[in-house]
């Protein structure tokens, strides 16, 4: 269980990494726009938004890359970051895109349930 705990955590903290670079680096570009449905008028009115957003992600994947690499010691800081992206990724899914549940909330759900219970 402590296994599978830590790789879904990490691909947690991996996915948050893409956001960061999908809403940093390519949220203006057409991967990320088709990424996330925008226009290219929209995507140009809110790169600064979308840049700040990336950064919040990168600070949550780093969050939950300490906690790992502080091994059972972490795993607090592992249960404050999964806390704080399944808040994340709830908020999302009820006010920008249901998507948002399953790509972001539900991994986090399972790596909170899975760290929980090793």
């Amino acid at each position: 269980m402590y296994v599978a705990a830590h790789l879904v955590v990490a691909l947690v903290a991996l996915l948050h990494v893409w956001f960061l670079v999908l809403e940093m680096f390519l949220w203006t570009k057409p991967s990320g726009r088709r990424a996330f449905g925008l226009s290219e008028e929209f995507a140009q009115q809110s790169k600064v938004l979308a840049a700040n957003q990336g950064l919040y992600n990168g600070f949550l994947a780093a969050g939950l890359f300490w906690g790992l690499w502080q091994g059972v010691a972490g795993r607090p800081i592992v249960v404050f970051f999964l806390v704080c992206v399944l808040l994340a990724g709830l908020y999302g899914g009820f006010t920008a895109s249901r998507k948002v549940l399953w790509v972001q909330a539900l991994p986090a759900l399972i790596g909170l349930v899975l760290v929980l219970l090793s």
